[in-house]
């Protein structure tokens, strides 16, 4: 991994040959399959993105046995979700709590193991625990007296620094910590966590774990930067009709769908990043952001995309 103090073109690692690129929109929904999960998959040698079984209801579990067992080889996987929590501006997950944990693998540990008992690889169980509750802003008014960083300038709620970076594109991103609102991704992102630490370490999550020279790798997206990288302003990156996404996708240089009629949000997202994905993973630079230091990286973690 390369992190702050290699910055610089002699210092960059090259992306491995990735082969197949996976975009999954994931959901943190209650239930036992989520509408708003959407696997879409591309490859290398070009054609355009297709829908990985789009008449499937997925389930979370579905999408951990996908990545355990049915992936294909050199993939580049992006997951929709925060594969960490924010840590570098209090140098902590929960400031103030004796049982934060030290890095993100530590994190996803502690969070699967409160929710285990937590059906559909659900979370409520952590963000209804009576300590963490206190950094969390919840539905009915609930804010916890933890929820800001001390000294903050704003609502908003605490940020990590890779979501700092977001920011630099134009994307508006939320706290993982608010569960409030359409855009909020805390819940999703808790999910996620738990997926990541069922997968025991079997496909390396950049750059928690340190690239490897070949294989699999799994990276947290922002279909937002797609978007924007598709010349959609972040504030309506959402696509909704099959004509506007193969629009997009002739802007990344992917060849068109080339169906008519409305698609959902979900899709679109996932098959536009997946498109995209293939472009970005030969951008050496996007391995190697500016802010990335070791620290970060094993805490924080980073968006793949944000400079």
């Amino acid at each position: 991994m390369v992190g702050k103090e290699a910055a610089g073109a002699a210092g960059l690692i090259p992306a491995p040959d990735f082969r197949h690129f996976v975009a999954i929109d994931w959901s943190g929904a209650a239930g036992p399959r989520q509408k708003g999960i959407a696997i879409a998959i591309t490859v290398a040698n070009g054609g355009p993105p297709l829908l990985v079984e789009p008449d499937c209801a997925w389930s979370r579990a579905d999408v951990l046995a996908l990545l355990k067992e049915d992936l294909p080889d050199d993939t580049l996987v992006g997951m929709d979700l925060g594969i960490s929590l924010p840590f570098a501006d209090c140098g902590a997950y929960f400031p103030g709590w004796e049982d934060s944990p030290g890095d993100a693998r530590a994190l996803w540990r502690m969070i699967d193991e409160i929710c285990a008992g937590d059906e559909h690889l659900s979370a409520s169980s952590f963000v209804d625990h009576p300590e963490l509750s206190r950094y969390y802003r919840r539905h009915g008014g609930r804010e916890g007296d933890r929820f800001h960083a001390p000294d903050a300038d704003s609502r908003r709620g605490r940020f990590r620094v890779t979501e700092r970076a977001q920011e630099a594109l134009g994307c508006k991103p939320y706290s993982n910590f608010n569960l409030v609102g359409a855009a909020q991704v805390g819940k999703s992102s808790l999910t996620g966590m738990r997926v990541l630490h069922r997968l025991d370490g079997a496909i390396p999550v950049w750059p928690v774990d340190p690239l490897p020279a070949s294989g699999s790798v799994i990276v947290e997206i922002y279909t937002a930067i797609s978007a924007v990288s598709a010349a959609r302003a972040a504030g309506r990156s959402k696509i909704r009709d099959m004509g506007d996404l193969d629009a997009a996708l002739q802007v990344l240089g992917s060849p068109p769908i080339g169906k008519t009629g409305p698609v959902t949000d979900h899709a679109s997202d996932a098959l536009l990043t997946a498109a995209w994905l293939r472009n970005a993973a030969k951008v050496t630079e996007l391995w190697s952001p500016a802010a990335l230091t070791d620290h970060i990286a094993r805490t924080e973690g980073w968006t793949f995309g944000a400079p």
